[in-house]
């Protein structure tokens, strides 16, 4: 599963920005080419949330003489479809196009068709202002700076403490810390809470599964875009200890942002949950008010960190003002804007200087036990130390081949069979 579904912020009531993030507004772009000439129309293509509206009327104040257009979609499955058949055609695309990490993939195989933002973008736009995970991620195989990094995803858990004190399981935030340190303390935990209770431990299955594969160093595809399916024994390990954990009651069997998942926050339905950073605000939304101040979120995570989400904005070559284009990229991927888009959506910032800001830090969540949520997920962010290569076809595997073929272990199919199925799936995916 990946994000594309970005949803209610988190960051409730947050502070306004210091004059320290000041400088970071991105210099060069703030006084680039788009101040002088004539008038200039840029447009940018967003999915779901990103919490530009306000900062694109803000970037129009500095530079009277660009007007921008932005083309916001709701969901992401189709933005992405629709992009890449812009792509083919040569025309369509806006002159900023945000795409998300699980679908970079897809544009890396396509680089020749998007600018260099290493060539064409402001200079101020180092890499020093990113996460170097994140920096490296934008690149394609020669090196040509694709995307400018926006958000992440730093994983952590959320989970029920009142389920887990009636299950006789530690329940406070440091208490669940050795529940959460390894997969097998994951899943251990879940088979004596199942036995205990006859409920599930935890909601979705492939949302887990994809995110024990994502810490490995190599995924489904290495370097060479070659399928990895059945040379690479992490994955297999993660299949078996996810179907055996399927065997022993422990999955809710729920389809991630369905309509079953999302009454199952509000019922109870199961202990823990996959929680990115913008998993918090989904979490809020779907169990509602009566359930604030049982669900918690700790600075743990199976076998250390991990990143589900977040997205880049590009400049394809289609655009007829690229320059102009990639400052306005640069603009809003600045440190001070993305802590603003933070407070409009609670999208987390990928920026070096944003992850150490007060602003940030000092950031609690009622809803959670006012836990220091930026803290927390800032100190998450810093467990990830590399971006694991996804080569055309990745998204694809995990959306159509695996999230199939454990449903249907779910259902009943032995785990053997449905693993058959996904090393037959795969191999028509990447051929």
């Amino acid at each position: 599963m990946r994000l594309l579904h970005k949803g209610v912020s988190f960051a409730i009531g947050l502070a306004v920005l210091g004059a320290s993030l000041a400088a970071c507004g991105g210099g060069d772009s703030a006084s680039g080419s788009g101040d002088s000439g004539g008038q200039i129309e840029l447009s940018i293509g967003t999915f779901t949330e990103f919490g530009y509206e306000d900062l694109l009327t803000q970037y129009q104040q500095l530079h009277p003489n660009i007007k921008i257009t932005h083309h916001k979609t709701g969901e992401g499955g189709p933005y992405h479809q629709n992009l890449i058949t812009k792509l083919a055609a040569g025309s369509g695309l806006e002159d900023v196009v945000a795409v998300e990490e699980g679908h970079f993939s897809d544009i890396i195989d396509k680089s020749g068709k998007f600018n260099d933002l290493n060539e064409i973008g402001p200079k101020d736009a180092s890499a020093d202002r990113w996460l170097k995970w994140k920096y490296d991620a934008g690149k394609d195989k020669d090196g040509r700076l694709i995307g400018y990094g926006t958000d992440i995803g730093p994983l952590a858990l959320c989970y029920r403490k009142d389920l887990l004190a009636a299950a006789g399981l530690p329940s406070d935030p440091q208490g669940v810390k050795s529940l959460f340190a390894t997969w097998d303390s994951y899943f251990s935990a879940g088979a004596q809470y199942a036995a205990k209770t006859g409920k599930p431990w935890f909601d979705a299955s492939s949302q887990l599964f994809n995110s024990m594969v994502n810490q490995l160093d190599v995924g489904y595809l290495d370097h060479n875009d070659k399928l990895t399916i059945e040379s690479n024994p992490g994955i297999k390990t993660a299949w078996d200890k996810i179907t055996t954990a399927i065997s022993q009651g422990q999955s809710a069997k729920l389809t991630a942002f369905g309509n079953e998942w999302k009454t199952g926050f509000q019922q109870g339905a199961f202990a823990t949950t996959v929680c990115p950073s913008w998993m918090l605000g989904v979490v809020k939304e779907d169990a509602g008010p009566a359930n604030a101040g049982k669900w918690a979120v700790t600075d743990a995570f199976p076998n250390g960190g991990g990143n589900w989400g977040g997205s880049y904005l590009t400049v394809p070559k289609q655009s007829k003002h690229p320059k102009e284009a990639a400052e306005l990229a640069a603009w809003l991927t600045a440190p001070e804007q993305q802590l603003k888009a933070f407070q409009a959506k609670g999208n987390f910032p990928s920026q070096v200087q944003a992850l150490t800001s007060p602003e940030l830090l000092n950031q609690t969540d009622a809803y959670f036990g006012d836990v220091k949520v930026g803290e927390l997920y800032a100190e998450q962010a810093r467990k990830v130390t590399h971006a694991q290569y996804k080569g055309p076809g990745d998204g694809q595997i995990q959306e159509n081949v695996i999230k199939p073929a454990l449903q249907a272990v779910e259902q009943g199919t032995p785990a053997g069979q449905a693993w058959q199925q996904v090393v037959d799936g795969a191999k028509r995916i990447v051929k």
